[in-house]
């Protein structure tokens, strides 16, 4: 990790403080959950059932911690084992995250108030697209698609990263307003977060990703 960039170290600081409240609010539960202090607020639903809320939260910290390592230019080119390595890791984590995800959203009895028709369907189907583009990038990068590979991990990744962008719209909300997103409101600010995640990964995927087109001058003297 030596041959990590002052930028690189900073992105990787980002991320984890960016990923720290569901993250680590996370392993929290998990401690909860096998026998350790209540730390965090009650939640019945996980009491009631672990298995799917324990398996979301560590393969999502797996996902979203070790994920950003696989964008980072120097471990690509230093150490090209370790990316694969990562790459086969976080592909299955992500996979048991969406998966998880949906095992919750359809399973547990949700109160109208924190899940109604429109969040649940938007979980189902990102989830659903999160699996989608983690296999499309397994497909991509055997074929050597390397843009197609990166695009695809990072689509999953946004949409891996969604809590922590929620956390912080919610966190916003009641700073401004006093009070707890509840209800339509609360879907709305929860798919809004997704949104966003997503409209940026496709600015950074076409600026950073996208294979440059060669000048015409150039092309013509070829």
């Amino acid at each position: 990790m030596k041959f990590l960039s002052k930028f690189e170290w900073a992105i990787l600081a980002l991320v984890v403080l960016y990923s720290f409240i569901p993250a680590f609010g996370g392993l929290l539960r998990v401690l909860e959950l096998a026998g350790g202090p209540a730390i965090v607020p009650e939640n019945p639903r996980a009491l009631a059932v672990p298995i799917p809320i324990t398996l979301h939260i560590l393969s999502s910290f797996l996902f979203c911690i070790v994920g950003a390592l696989q964008f980072l230019p120097s471990i690509k080119r230093h150490n090209p084992a370790a990316h694969r390595t990562f790459g086969r890791m976080i592909a299955i984590a992500g996979c048991i995250s969406a998966a998880s995800g949906m095992w919750m959203t359809h399973s547990y009895v949700f109160p109208e108030n924190l899940q109604g028709n429109l969040l649940y369907w938007v979980r189902i189907v990102l989830g659903s697209l999160m699996i989608g583009f983690i296999g499309w990038a397994v497909i991509a990068i055997r074929s050597r698609n390397i843009f197609q590979h990166g695009a695809s991990m990072l689509r999953a990744y946004a949409i891996g990263q969604g809590a922590s962008t929620q956390a912080i719209l919610g966190i916003g909300w009641i700073i401004v307003f006093g009070a707890e997103p509840l209800g339509p409101l609360r879907d709305g600010l929860m798919v809004l977060a997704w949104g966003l995640n997503l409209l940026l990964t496709e600015v950074l995927i076409w600026r950073l990703l996208a294979p440059k087109k060669l000048p015409a001058t150039r092309m013509a003297t070829r």
